[in-house]
């Protein structure tokens, strides 16, 4: 799955918009992540698999509804997704006959609040100059240890180090400044 720039991700969703069948493209980009944040969630494989379904059929449906507002489309994906799996807990319970309010109108929320978190921490890593970027998705998006990184950039593993520790100052000075 190859990174696309914010331009890209945007020209994506506007063909999207005016051409459903473009959709596919956005699927295919995001599909893995929104699995993994429902299957973190729910521990029902097939039920994971039914709400990320259910996800994509949301977002397809009200894609003409979407607003750029510059944070990745993958945050809109987990706000569906959210809203999904508190959904469907608040129907079991009441299947179940329990009362409907067991506070995951708390739990949505403060998973709202970390999804808005994790996407002004995206915007902001794309500001990074592109040697510290690079630095900071393989090794924390792609999980790369500093050696790999090292061979992939042709840089020792000192200067990987010390691009990790200006890319994470970078970005603490910049999230606290908001």
């Amino acid at each position: 799955m190859s990174q696309v720039t914010e331009t890209e991700e945007r020209l994506l969703i506007e063909a999207a918009q005016q051409d459903p069948s473009r959709f596919a493209e956005l699927y295919d980009q995001n599909f893995h992540r929104v699995y993994a944040f429902v299957a973190r969630r729910v521990r029902d494989r097939a039920e994971a698999q039914d709400l990320t379904a259910h996800v994509f059929h949301q977002a397809l449906a009200n894609l003409g509804k979407f607003k750029w507002r510059g944070a990745p489309f993958v945050t809109w994906l987990y706000r569906i997704a959210s809203n999904a799996i508190a959904d469907q807990a608040r129907r079991k319970l009441r299947e179940a006959g329990e009362p409907a309010d067991l506070g995951f109108d708390a739990s949505v929320s403060n998973e709202l609040e970390a999804v808005e978190r994790s996407a002004r921490l995206f915007s902001e890593v794309e500001k990074l100059p592109e040697d510290q970027r690079r630095v900071i998705v393989s090794r924390f998006a792609d999980e790369m240890s500093i050696r790999e990184i090292a061979a992939m950039l042709g840089r020792s593993e000192g200067a990987v180090k010390q691009l990790q520790f200006r890319a994470l100052e970078n970005l603490r000075n910049r999230l606290s400044d908001n």
